[in-house]
C-alpha cells in the first residue's frame, strides 16, 4: 500500500521504536517507566509523595506510556500486529480517524486498567492497550472476510472472539515468559487494558467509518 494511505500507522510504529529502542539501549527503562508510564494510583490524591515530581503529567501517562517497553520482543510483537491491523484499519477510516483511535484507544485502554486496581503503584507501559483498540477495530471491519460462520453465531461474531482472544493470549505469554508485558519491565500483563482497547475499538470503528465518508 502507498505510504500516504497509511501514514499514520508508519509513523506511529517509527516514533515508538525509536523512543522505546532508544531507552532500552541506554538503560533508562526504569527511570521512564515510573515517571511516564501509568500508574492508576496517580489519579487520585491519596498515597502520592508529596514531595516526588515526576517528569510526566498523571493526564498525559496513558499516552506517554505508549512509547515505553519492557523489552524488544514486547516492542517488535507490538509493532507487528500493529503494522499488520494498523494499516488495513486505516485505508479504511482515513489518516486523521487512526489516529484519534488510537489515542483515544490508549486512554480507554488506561481506564480499563485503573478499574481493575485503582491502587495499583505499578506502572503500566507499552502499546498494546492503543494497539488492542486498532485490532478491535479491524475484527469489526474485516471480520466477515477472515472467519466463517460456527454454527448460529455468525462469521463477524467469530472473527472477532477468535481474535481478541488470541491477541490477549500472546500478550499473557509474553508476561509469563518475561519478555515484557503492559506493567513494568518484567510484570503481569494488563488484562483491563487490552479488554478497554479492544471494546475502544468495536465501539469507534463505524463511526470513524461513517465520519469518513461523511467528511469525503
Amino acid at each position: 500500500m502507498p505510504f500516504f494511505e497509511t501514514r499514520a500507522t508508519a509513523i506511529i510504529a517509527i516514533v515508538t521504536v525509536i523512543v522505546s529502542g532508544f531507552l532500552l539501549v541506554a538503560g533508562m527503562l526504569p527511570y521512564w517507566a515510573v515517571n511516564a508510564g501509568f500508574i492508576p494510583l496517580r489519579m487520585g490524591e491519596a498515597g502520592v509523595p508529596v514531595d516526588h515530581m515526576f517528569a510526566v503529567p498523571a493526564w498525559a501517562t496513558p499516552l506517554t506510556a505508549t512509547l515505553i517497553h519492557g523489552g524488544w520482543a514486547h516492542v517488535l510483537l507490538n509493532l507487528v500486529m500493529l503494522v499488520y491491523c494498523g494499516q488495513f484499519v486505516e485505508r479504511a477510516i482515513g489518516t486523521p480517524q487512526t489516529v484519534l483511535l488510537y489515542v483515544v484507544g490508549a486512554y480507554v485502554a488506561a481506564a480499563g486498567h485503573w478499574a481493575f486496581d485503582p491502587q495499583s503503584v505499578a506502572p503500566m507501559i507499552g502499546a498494546s492497550g492503543a494497539i488492542s483498540a486498532v485490532v478491535g477495530a479491524y475484527a469489526l471491519l474485516y471480520g466477515e472476510r477472515r472467519a466463517k460462520a460456527i454454527g448460529p453465531v455468525p462469521a463477524g461474531v467469530v472473527h472477532v472472539a477468535w481474535l481478541a482472544a488470541a491477541w490477549i493470549g500472546i500478550q499473557l505469554l509474553m508476561g509469563l515468559a518475561g519478555f515484557g508485558a503492559s506493567v513494568g519491565a518484567n510484570g503481569p500483563i494488563a488484562i483491563g487494558a487490552h479488554i478497554g482497547g479492544f471494546l475502544a475499538g468495536l465501539v469507534l470503528a463505524r463511526p470513524l467509518l461513517l465520519w469518513r465518508y461523511r467528511a469525503a
